[in-house]
């Protein structure tokens, strides 16, 4: 009785749209003014005791078991959550992070492929052609996925201001769309490293299918064991929230140890505005391991590291779209997909991609690019930013 009764009151003050609730006891209760936005049919009773413990694993959990099931938009009602000052996501008292995370050489490759080796064939039907797994960018409003994902690429790559037969090493180089296009269109001699097998033997079969031998190179390795001579250029997207909170500085540090003096680099990665945090069920389930730094975090690490910061970028509202994007076409294919993976798989990536989605619209979340370089900032690259829109 006491469990009802307090998880009513959660309810009651966790949404800031109309949300319509049904009880395992048939009950139904409607909360805010107007028409339900959303509906949501809780089947079993929730123990507070869970969700005191760790709101997001309780209810994550609950909704991949059919415990709880949404009539409606989850991207929606999580927004709505994030922007309720009361609800069990701001709530002081329902906070609750996972312990320290291990981030050995051997727990990071574990992690790692517990994510990206789901498979290609997973991602080739949900990603675009690229085969890019990061925040998009989108230069005008009807950019197509593709588009905006060759936008982020030569973005990146433009704020390098890179000059021809130079060096550049892509740390964490995902399907090796960026680093292929550095040597290509760029003239660049490049280097990806990645602990997924399945992106390295990708990545390994497009060099030689591009003819890019002696020019690009893929290595299977752990970021902090590279044996190679310092670069000109690095660039690292989306890796910096795998490395854990304990090792950014070492992450920083080993990307001013790689690069040559005055050398640049460009660090893409989600960040918290608000500061550093764990989510419960997004570490158990999809990135175990990952921890999203604070920005205060990232340029302490970079100012110790040796470095100073050029530019930076906030791109919250790309990665909204982009991951918009990816829950359509994740719908769209779902046929597909149950021919790979359970229901519960497939519960539990649609409430990743639109809790995401809603993250990064309540600003929960960013994505921000850094523009660092080894000594002085910017003394290699233009006085102003024009260089970075020019074809």
């Amino acid at each position: 009785m006491l469990d009802n009764m307090i998880f009513k009151q959660l309810m009651k003050h966790s949404f800031t749209i109309p949300v319509e609730v049904t009880y395992p006891n048939g009950k139904t209760e409607k909360y805010g003014n107007g028409a339900p936005q959303v509906k949501i049919k809780v089947n079993e009773k929730i123990p507070v005791k869970d969700l005191l413990r760790n709101a997001s694993i309780t209810l994550g959990e609950a909704y991949m078991d059919k415990k709880i099931e949404v009539s409606g938009s989850l991207q929606v009602l999580i927004n709505s959550a994030y922007e309720s000052a009361n609800s069990f996501l701001n709530n002081n008292k329902f906070k609750r992070f996972l312990p320290k995370q291990s981030h050995t050489e051997e727990s990071s490759k574990n992690d790692v492929q517990s994510h990206y080796d789901l498979g290609n064939d997973f991602y080739k039907l949900w990603l675009d052609k690229t085969m890019t797994y990061s925040c998009a960018y989108f230069e005008k409003p009807d950019d197509t996925l593709e588009k905006a994902q060759m936008n982020k690429v030569h973005h990146i790559l433009k704020k390098l201001d890179p000059k021809p037969g130079s060096s550049l090493l892509d740390i964490g180089c995902g399907w090796g769309t960026l680093m292929l296009t550095a040597a290509k269109e760029y003239n660049m001699n490049v280097v990806g490293i990645t602990l997924s097998e399945e992106q390295y033997n990708a990545v390994k079969q497009r060099i030689k299918d591009e003819g890019l031998e002696g020019q690009a190179e893929v290595l299977l390795e752990d970021y902090r064991e590279l044996d190679h001579l310092p670069f000109d250029y690095i660039t690292s997207v989306g890796m910096f929230e795998h490395v854990g909170e304990e090792n950014l500085g070492e992450y920083f540090n080993t990307i001013s140890r790689y690069l040559k003096s005055n050398g640049v680099a460009l660090i893409h990665g989600i960040t918290r505005q608000q500061g550093g945090a764990y989510n419960g069920w997004i570490n158990k389930y999809i990135f175990p391991g990952g921890y999203v730094p604070g920005l205060n975090e990232n340029l302490t690490h970079i100012i110790e590291s040796g470095m100073q910061v050029a530019d930076i970028e906030m791109l919250r509202r790309h990665y909204q779209r982009t991951l918009e994007m990816w829950i359509d076409n994740f719908h769209k294919v779902l046929p597909e997909v149950r021919k790979m993976h359970d229901e519960r798989f497939i519960r539990m990536w649609d409430l990743y991609l639109q809790a995401c989605a809603a993250s990064f619209e309540s600003g929960n979340i960013d994505v921000i690019q850094y523009l660092i370089s080894k000594g002085p900032s910017a003394r290699t690259l233009p006085m102003t930013r024009d260089y970075m829109y020019k074809d």
